[in-house]
Parts: C-alpha cells; sequence; structure tokens
C-alpha cells in the first residue's frame, strides 16, 4: 500500500474543496466516511488513493432531525443507529428495516448510510481486478460468464446490480440528497438537491460509474418526505445464505392505504438492475384497488415484465414474482396504523 495523506476537513465544503485541489494536481482523492467498502477496495488494489478526505471530524453528519414531519438523515449515520431511530422505525418502518438487514451487526456499526447509498458494485469480475467495463476496460465479462447474481432489468453494457439495501427504501419513500461540492459551472453554489430517482444512473450513461456524484462532490444528507396519513412500508430481502451477502433480490413496498384500498403505492426492486429498480406499472395496477391476493399475483406477474435475465440468472424471475407478491399480501394484511 502507497502513501497517502489523511485530511480531516471542519466542513462539508472544505471536505469538497480538499477532493477537488487533490484532482487538479494529478492525485487521486477520497470520501472516507466508516471506510468500510473503501478499505476492501484498497486491500484489493482497485483504488490508490493520494488524499483520503474524512469526514469524521465534521459535526452533525449524523442525525436525524425532523420538520414538520419531513425527515433529514445525516448520510455519516451509521446503518445500526438508523435502523434503531424511534423517527425513523415509527414514520418509515422500510428505511429502517433496510438498515437492519444490511451485512453483519459489525459492518453496520461502522458503515454508514451515505456510503451504503455509494458503495461499488460487489461483482466478481470487478472485485478481482478483471479489466471490465467497471475497471477501466471495454466489456463485460459477466454477460457471457459466471452471471448468477446479475441484472434481469436495464443491464448493459455492464450488467452488474447495485448493491445498497437502503437506495431502494429511500427511492420507495421518494427522498432527495443533498450533495456538496466545491462549485462550478453546474452548481455554483456547491450544493444541490437531487431526487433518488435521478441520483443513481444505469451503465448506458457511463459504464464507469453508478451515480451523478463528481470526484469532489459529498452526499451530505438525505431529505425524505412526511408520511402521509395510512402509510405502511416494509422491505424484505431474499439472500442466497444465512451469513452474510448482498440481497439476491429485495424489494420495499410503500403503501397508502385508506382502510382496506391502496390510494397509492411505490414498490421499489433492489439486485435485479444497475440501479434500484422501480415499477411504475405495478404502481398504477395497485392504486385506488383493495389489494388482494389475486391483484398481488398480478402485480407480480406485472413486476417482471420486460425482465432480460441472462444464461444463469433466470430464476430471478420467478423470484422476483413471488417476493413482490407475498411483500404486498403481508403489507396490506397489517393491521392500520403499523407503519
Amino acid at each position: 500500500m502507497k502513501a497517502f495523506t489523511n485530511a480531516n476537513p471542519g466542513d462539508l465544503k472544505r471536505a469538497a474543496a480538499l477532493a477537488a485541489e487533490a484532482h487538479a494536481q494529478g492525485r487521486t482523492a477520497a470520501i472516507v466516511g466508516g471506510g468500510s467498502d473503501l478499505l476492501g477496495m484498497v486491500k484489493d488494489h482497485l483504488i490508490s488513493p493520494d488524499v483520503l478526505v474524512n469526514l469524521k471530524a465534521i459535526s452533525g453528519l449524523d442525525r436525524v432531525a425532523s420538520r414538520g414531519g419531513a425527515l433529514t438523515v445525516g448520510g455519516q449515520i451509521t446503518l445500526d443507529a438508523l435502523g434503531r431511530d424511534p423517527l425513523v422505525r415509527r414514520q418509515h418502518a422500510v428505511l429502517a428495516e433496510a438498515a437492519e438487514s444490511v451485512g453483519t451487526p459489525q459492518i453496520r456499526n461502522v458503515g454508514t448510510l451515505a456510503g451504503n447509498i455509494c458503495q461499488r458494485p460487489w461483482c466478481w469480475y470487478f472485485r478481482n481486478g478483471f479489466p471490465c467495463l467497471k475497471n477501466g476496460g471495454n466489456m463485460c465479462y459477466a454477460a457471457g460468464g459466471e452471471n448468477q447474481f446479475h441484472a434481469i432489468f436495464g443491464g448493459g453494457p455492464s450488467h452488474i446490480v447495485h448493491p445498497s439495501d437502503t437506495a431502494v427504501a429511500l427511492l420507495a419513500l421518494d427522498a432527495s440528497f443533498r450533495i456538496v461540492g466545491s462549485g462550478g459551472s453546474a452548481a455554483p453554489s456547491g450544493e444541490r438537491l437531487v431526487p433518488a430517482g435521478e441520483f443513481f444512473t444505469l451503465p448506458r450513461v457511463d459504464p464507469s460509474r453508478e451515480n451523478v456524484l463528481a470526484k469532489d462532490d459529498v452526499l451530505a444528507d438525505i431529505r425524505v418526505p412526511a408520511a402521509r396519513r395510512g402509510t405502511r412500508s416494509t422491505y424484505h430481502k431474499v439472500l442466497d445464505r444465512e451469513a452474510w451477502t448482498h440481497a439476491v433480490v429485495s424489494a420495499a413496498v410503500v403503501l397508502e392505504m385508506d382502510q382496506q384500498i391502496c390510494r397509492s403505492a411505490r414498490v421499489v426492486l433492489g439486485g435485479v438492475a444497475p440501479i434500484p429498480w422501480r415499477l411504475p406499472e405495478v404502481d398504477q395496477m395497485l392504486a385506488g384497488r383493495r389489494i388482494t391476493q389475486d391483484l398481488a399475483s398480478k402485480a407480480g406477474d406485472a413486476a417482471v415484465a420486460g425482465a432480460r435475465p441472462l444464461a444463469k440468472n433466470g430464476y430471478k424471475v420467478p423470484l422476483t414474482k413471488n417476493l413482490v407478491r407475498r411483500t404486498l399480501i403481508d403489507l396490506a394484511a397489517r393491521p392500520q396504523g403499523d407503519r
């Protein structure tokens, strides 16, 4: 491991400026929160930063605040603290459940919300240093290789899946991400608010990245709108083993209920696409209707419309279909007021 400089800025703008200065000098900079994914990538020789911009010295980035029912969640809150936060658990169970499903207790005690959202893919070709699209190469080895856990939606030219559990929940909650940068033509103030639906990017936009963050950008906090009356939510995740691993398929579901009638729905999938995958057709199918076994089955069928599995991951199609069906039935059957 080569020598690097550790910088401890006192605020986010200084953090972004330090990253921008390093890049302007031809040096590489990495933003550090919990550092669990970054450490793994350094050990695997996937990155070798010259400057580590450590956010831990900046106060106030690990809190949950409420204003008018809307929540502001600091990007540096640990996943353990997020999963246990009473405001989050009471108002947005889907986010608490997603946070507490990540990894192991040791990882959740260190890993941050921003880090979980921005972590790099866990494709074995990428993580093992193959010269693939994610590593600056010109091909996706998974397309014709070992693709058991790769994308069935939105793939091409890269077929990775987005690994974050919390990102799936936040898209279902229609959250927005506050990003602080060093300032530029796109955002002269150095700060912008990006809807979750616009934050993540498909490989066809740029196969080397998964989101809109520039090299000097920091994900500061996440804004979650107030839950409307009758809203209930949940996160269900399927793993290939009980020990620590990422979702094979997951579903975040947010329903706004009026007694037995679903006024509106947001269903988002994880583990099946290079970004958290929204299902607007399913949302429309559920709106204004009572969620019965039959409707939930039809929603499951609609959830996999357009799926394009690779040679070894076709099992994800029925798995996704049944996960959506079961999650909808479970959530719709919960007592009124149980979020």
